[in-house]
């Protein structure tokens, strides 16, 4: 791995300077294909309705589902439309999941006030033991009941679900199960070790000083300017950086000078507007040495619904003119020396987060995947352009790495499907807090985390500008 190849000449920082100077070339990157272009919006209507994309959707995957239904239940299972099901009759149904929710913030509660009704306090989940869930298709909806796990299921989901219909209208489940994971091309990955760095929430414009020491200290390392020969060596095998989303802190929005007089912010200045210049000067920094690809986040100055599109390259005079610099969308997918990645900046899972039992970002990362869509309680709890002819959101192909960002803290697993699927999970933390990234070999898809902590980034630590590497 990337420490272990630095540690063994470490000590050369205290020798005396060699007589040669040492010179590592970057590895270049051999293929890179950006398979994003589902993502980009062509055209830009917001006068559709929403009920077209979730039409689409259980289209699109109802193949799937009865595919991997009578693959599970066996080939002669029956499979019916809610409109044809009859009383006590066992049979398989397809639809699209609409979880009731008890605690789900609404337009009415937030008018509370003039209803004399007290608001709904914030909460970090919606989940609620009265919580209901009802399966809908093209012409009809029903109430599930039974062995599925209400808690754990969000708007949006398709299912395929077995049991029968009551004589009181609900359907019993006896069993259900998702799309899990599509199929998978081989991995080309290079035979060598190569390192790609992912990096999210560099929070610029924030108020805290020691993120923007440890954010130099990332770049030095990136661009071979920190550390001893053997770290120098290593960082050479980085082919690629991507910035995960929210490189502008939440400090920058500036939401309250809506509510003011014209005249009080004449003279003004937005605070993004030196933010989107100090991450200019870093881009500057990283392109000179190394290709980056730059995901937007919830934050940053782009369209605020999913897909959300590429940072204008106006924005980045000083890096723009580098061919290294790629302005990519969120979501993003590429193929990179052979290796398929597809990750997003965080928004996906925060939201199924809120919505949903399950509290750990990995365990909801693999659950996307399982499911067989990226961000399920989009548009209903989420913001999303009103596709309806395809969603994009669906998995087509299984990615060897799978990412999001922005979430509380480090973590990687490797899950693998049915049809001997391999993808390694990955959530990225908060740069700004943590000052944590990831590199990923390539070669193997491995993966471990890069820390650095700066004099008063932690009251524990005692060594200053130090750099921690584990795995």
């Amino acid at each position: 791995m990337f420490s272990e190849q630095a540690v063994p000449s470490a000590h050369s920082l205290l020798a005396s300077p060699s007589s040669v100077a040492s010179t590592f070339v970057r590895v270049p990157v051999s293929t890179y294909t950006n398979c994003s272009q589902n993502f980009r919006l062509g055209e830009r209507t917001f006068n559709r309705q929403y009920a077209h994309i979730y039409a689409t959707r259980l289209i699109q995957m109802r193949p799937l589902l009865m595919e991997r239904a009578r693959r599970k239940w066996g080939s002669k299972i029956t499979v019916k439309k809610l409109c044809e099901l009859q009383i006590a009759e066992k049979c398989c149904v397809v639809g699209t999941l609409f979880k009731s929710m008890q605690l789900q913030p609404s337009i009415l509660r937030e008018i509370s006030e003039e209803h004399n009704l007290l608001p709904q306090p914030p909460r970090t989940k919606y989940v609620h033991q009265l919580d209901e869930l009802i399966l809908e298709d093209e012409l009809q909806r029903i109430k599930l009941e039974g062995a599925i796990q209400i808690d754990k299921l969000v708007t949006g989901t398709i299912l395929a679900v077995y049991g029968s219909e009551r004589e009181d209208g609900k359907f019993l489940v006896e069993d259900y199960c998702c799309a899990d994971m599509p199929t998978q091309l081989p991995m080309m990955g290079p035979s060598t070790d190569r390192f790609v760095l992912l990096v999210s929430g560099l929070g610029l414009g924030g108020k805290s000083g020691e993120s923007l020491l440890g954010m130099q200290l990332l770049v030095d390392m990136v661009t071979g300017q920190l550390g001893a020969e053997g770290e120098q060596s290593s960082a050479a095998l980085i082919s690629r950086v991507i910035l995960a989303g929210n490189l502008l802190s939440q400090n920058t929005q500036n939401r309250d000078t809506m509510n003011k007089a014209k005249y009080l912010t004449k003279k003004t200045q937005a605070a993004s507007v030196e933010a989107v210049k100090m991450l200019d000067e870093i881009l500057l920094q990283l392109c000179m040495s190394v290709p980056v690809d730059v995901m937007p986040g919830e934050f940053d100055p782009t369209n605020y619904t999913l897909p959300q599109q590429p940072l204008h390259r106006c924005m980045f005079p000083l890096s723009s003119p580098y061919s290294t610099l790629q302005l990519v969308t969120n979501p993003y997918q590429a193929v990179i020396d052979g290796v398929r990645f597809l990750g997003t900046s965080g928004q996906n899972i925060s939201d199924i987060f809120k919505y949903s039992s399950m509290s750990d970002y990995l365990e909801i990362l693999e659950w996307t995947l399982r499911i067989g869509h990226i961000s399920p309680t989009a548009p209903d709890t989420l913001g999303c352009y009103p596709f309806y002819k395809t969603d994009p959101f669906i998995f087509t192909d299984c990615p060897h790495i799978y990412f999001c960002g922005n979430a509380p803290f480090f973590r990687s697993k490797v899950v693998k499907g049915e049809d001997g699927q391999k993808v390694l999970l990955v959530t990225l933390p908060d740069f700004s807090t943590s000052q944590t990234a990831c590199l990923i070999n390539l070669r193997d898809l491995t993966c471990q985390p890069v820390t650095f902590s700066a004099f008063g980034a932690n009251d524990e630590e005692e060594e200053e500008g130090a750099m921690d590497t584990g795995s």
